[in-house]
């Protein structure tokens, strides 16, 4: 497997950046096995939660040795804490560095599949809800979208105040300076409700929703859910037991992993694995 670190100067960001990146063109098998058919790489990007950087994934749970046995190229960049949106003021492009930068830069540096079908977005937390709205801003790029314990709080965003014992990121000048002005959310890029009522349904991506049953944020998960059926979007959507916790997403980013398109498991050797 593959491990990658990668630091290039984006344009969309002014500034540079780093991003992990697993590539399985290593992998070994048993003898009697055979590879895949070399292909170009199905990817999945996946964004990372708040406080989090492009080491989060890779530390937390097993996706390194799971995208070596399915197959899959996988691209952790670092959001910081702004939410994968477009922030104009700061020159903060993140929603374009995400669906269109870090999309180029990684096929140009690597073998990834250029077909949407072929073309993955998952997060967890704040990164399910950057997943989730630039999967569908760019959806003609991204053919799957996973949310993971989503941070779908925009009714939250709206009403947010200032106060000495709000922490930071609930703050509404902290929240201002990440989306812009906040009476512009609704109906905007930001919006989750909004972009699917800008899609023809038929162009939709396929979409994924996971929350564990002990998570605050499992109302509002409950909620999109609902919304989406009601639009008649198609939607898996699981609970689980688990809080907004590692072990949760550990468990369900492999669940997603069976989800997409992926070659059947395959599993190779490696230091960790020995037949």
């Amino acid at each position: 497997m593959a491990l990658i670190k990668v630091d290039f100067f984006s344009q969309s960001l002014m500034r540079t950046v780093s991003i992990q990146a697993i590539i399985p063109v290593d992998k070994l098998l048993n003898p009697g096995q055979e590879l895949p058919i070399q292909k170009p790489f199905k990817t999945l990007y996946l964004l990372h939660g708040i406080y989090g950087n492009d080491t989060d994934w890779l530390s937390g749970t097993r996706i390194e040795r799971w995208a070596q046995d399915y197959h899959l190229a996988v691209i952790m960049p670092s959001g910081e804490n702004k939410f994968y949106v477009d922030n104009e003021k700061s020159h903060e492009y993140y929603s374009h560095f995400i669906g269109e930068e870090l999309i180029d830069i990684t096929r140009r540096l690597f073998p990834l599949s250029h077909q949407r079908e072929d073309t993955f977005i998952a997060g967890l937390s704040m990164g399910g809800y950057g997943a989730i709205i630039n999967g569908l801003k760019y959806y003609q790029t991204f053919g799957y979208i996973a949310g993971l314990s989503s941070a779908l709080i925009l009714d939250m965003v709206t009403q947010s105040q200032d106060g000495e014992n709000i922490p930071y990121m609930f703050k509404r000048s902290y929240l201002e300076s990440v989306f812009g002005a906040i009476e512009k959310i609704k109906g905007s890029d930001k919006d989750y409700n909004a972009l699917i009522k800008n899609i023809q349904p038929k162009d939709v991506p396929q979409i994924y929703l996971a929350c564990g049953t002990e998570d605050p944020l499992l109302k509002k998960n409950r909620e999109y859910y609902q919304f989406l059926k009601e639009h008649q979007i198609p939607v898996i959507f699981k609970e689980g037991k688990g809080g907004h916790e590692w072990d949760f997403w550990d468990r369900y980013i492999l669940d997603v992993l069976k989800w997409l398109p992926l070659n059947e498991k395959q599993e190779g050797i490696s230091s960790g694995h020995i037949a």
